[in-house]
């Protein structure tokens, strides 16, 4: 448990004095008495605060308006279990054995509480510069990559948008998997962009929530491609090539 708590620390950047604390965060109310529900209300505020000093120093000319809302889509639940997902705190989580049989480590709500319990038991742990930090390293890149225009749409609205844009097909939403009880099931949707070859899975509570996520993602790749084609080039005729066909270029 210790080294596999190191590791959690690397990737948080932050080692902790009392590591009871850290162990708490990961520990879901089915496994035992002292659970992670108090410090996720901790978390859940010292989230806030630091997304919204953040927003604000980042956007000193957007209103009160657009950086609420930027807010709320940088601390919703999908947002947090995609930060679960990159510290891989489905390895880590304590579950009872009914959430471990129904797949609760897979669970965005389970995900993205442990997500708030963590920072919570690092202001406990260190105060709030320690938290404040590692909220602001694991929000860098969505930070630089938010738009105030965009906020208020969800993100298949927002795939469908951009790919419309470059005149492309809309998205193919499949669902690939989905684990638990009838009442309480967990689904595994699968999105797809096949002219970019894009294609990518996402967990969600119901099939709307996992498209939701699983468009998110699609979208973050599509980022990363638009990256790749507005890089300068070597040959002149390759820079002269429109967005899709750079894009679907860079595949082959």
């Amino acid at each position: 448990m210790a080294a596999d708590l190191s590791r959690l620390e690397t990737a948080l950047d932050y080692r902790f004095r009392n590591r009871g604390l850290l162990q708490q965060a990961l520990t879901h109310r089915s496994h035992g008495v002292n659970h992670n529900e108090r410090m996720e209300f901790l978390g859940d505020a010292v989230l806030n605060f630091v997304v919204a000093s953040l927003l604000f120093e980042r956007f000193p000319r957007t209103d009160e308006g657009d950086l609420s809302r930027m807010r709320a889509n940088l601390v919703r639940q999908a947002t947090l279990a995609d930060i679960a997902n990159f510290l891989s705190l489905s390895e880590y989580l304590r579950l009872g054995e009914g959430e471990l049989k129904s797949g609760g480590f897979r669970r965005p709500s389970i995900l993205a509480d442990a997500v708030e319990a963590i920072f919570g038991a690092i202001y406990m742990d260190g105060g709030f510069d320690p938290a404040r930090g590692a909220i602001a390293a694991l929000y860098e890149g969505r930070l630089l990559n938010v738009d105030p225009r965009s906020q208020g749409k969800d993100a298949k609205t927002l795939l469908q948008e951009r790919l419309q844009a470059l005149r492309l097909d809309l998205p193919v939403y499949t669902v690939v998997a989905t684990h638990g009880a009838a009442h309480d099931q967990l689904f595994e949707v699968a999105c797809e962009v096949p002219q970019l070859e894009i294609s990518v899975q996402a967990p969600g509570s119901s099939r709307r929530a996992a498209e939701q996520a699983a468009a998110q993602l699609a979208i973050g790749r599509l980022d990363a491609m638009e990256g790749i084609a507005g890089a300068p080039r070597r040959r002149k005729r390759r820079s002269q090539l429109s967005l899709p066909v750079a894009l679907s270029q860079e595949h082959k």
